[in-house]
């Protein structure tokens, strides 16, 4: 099974979270290439500059936001009475490929979860 990075993943591994990369390096080894999403990409990249996010990048799949998708984030923010378009993303992706979400903050996550016909699971790094 693989595993979805939120923003939170992404900024540990830019920073050198030495125990970030050990998970993610075992996670390739054994062939489950995570998943990052497109916004959260933009939502952590701030430069061509940081190596680190890069590097790590390589070693992940990238899902688009596909225009199909936008309702469904759209709902989910509606049901949730939330409003980050990119955690809703995360979560719908999670859904979609019936994997569960690393993160470093989980709260919000988890409530939009919940509003998903079978919720994902969520950790926290």
């Amino acid at each position: 099974m693989s595993i979805v990075y939120d923003a939170g993943v992404l900024a540990a591994a830019e920073r050198d979270d030495r125990s970030v990369w050990a998970d993610h390096r075992i996670r390739l080894e054994v062939g489950a290439v995570p998943t990052t999403t497109a916004p959260v990409v933009a939502q952590v990249s701030r430069s061509a500059r940081q190596v680190q996010l890069r590097r790590f990048l390589r070693g992940c799949e990238i899902a688009a936001f596909s225009p199909q998708q936008a309702d469904e984030v759209g709902e989910l923010l509606d049901k949730a009475g939330a409003s980050d378009v990119v955690d809703a993303h995360v979560v719908v992706i999670a859904a979609t490929t019936g994997s569960p979400v690393l993160t470093s903050d989980p709260d919000d996550l988890r409530r939009l979860s919940n509003y998903l016909p079978t919720p994902v699971v969520i950790r926290r790094i």
